[in-house]
């Protein structure tokens, strides 16, 4: 199936996308985010992937950021290089498990999107793409986690001083459809105002 982008021009000549279905290991933003588990070890979807693609030196500075902080706790990111893949870094973050939105999911699944630009930011990173964190093994249902994941994500993105690029990249079309659907509930209501928007299929 083609590939479709929702492209959204922001103040500050500030760019956000919703792209897919996509390989965000094959992405060539700056920088790429990592829906990792607490030990920063690898494991499966996403998280498997980037370490596969990445090869081994992005799990050596995994490990060397454990033997400096621990666990990563669920809504927190760090930055390591992005060792063989296209992107230089990769901003690991930890999304919540859904246990039907009881156990404060929301809270910490955009603190993933708010801290994960916070960290491309302080370091000087222009251009990142995200999955849909939390939407896979975790169980946070795509329609759930695209209303917490979207505001969060602009709110951040409007503050940055280096990052001017923010991109979805969705693995599946069913995803990209839901997070472009939040989208323009949100842009309705007029939560987001952008400058101008087009769509793009190739």
């Amino acid at each position: 199936m083609e590939d479709f982008t929702l492209r959204i021009e922001l103040d500050g000549n500030r760019l956000f996308d919703l792209h897919g279905p996509a390989d965000i290991t094959k992405e060539t933003t700056e920088g790429i985010v990592n829906a990792a588990n607490s030990s920063l070890l690898g494991g499966g979807g996403v998280d498997g992937a980037i370490h596969d693609a990445g090869g081994r030196s992005i799990l050596a500075e995994c490990k060397r950021i454990v033997a400096e902080i621990g666990s990563l706790p669920a809504g927190k990111a760090v930055l390591t290089t992005g060792g063989r893949l296209p992107a230089k870094y990769v901003v690991h973050t930890v999304g919540p498990v859904y246990y039907g939105g009881r156990r404060g999911e929301p809270k910490i699944l955009a603190s993933c999107y708010r801290d994960s630009i916070r960290v491309a930011d302080d370091h000087g990173i222009r251009s990142l793409a995200f999955p849909a964190i939390s939407t896979g093994a975790f169980g946070y249902p795509a329609a759930e986690a695209a209303k917490v994941a979207l505001p969060a994500s602009f709110e951040a993105f409007a503050h940055t001083t280096h990052l001017m690029h923010v991109r979805f990249v969705f693995f599946d079309i069913a995803t990209l459809k839901t997070y472009t659907t939040e989208f323009e509930r949100l842009h309705h209501s007029g939560t987001i105002t952008p400058l101008r928007i087009e769509r793009a299929s190739a």
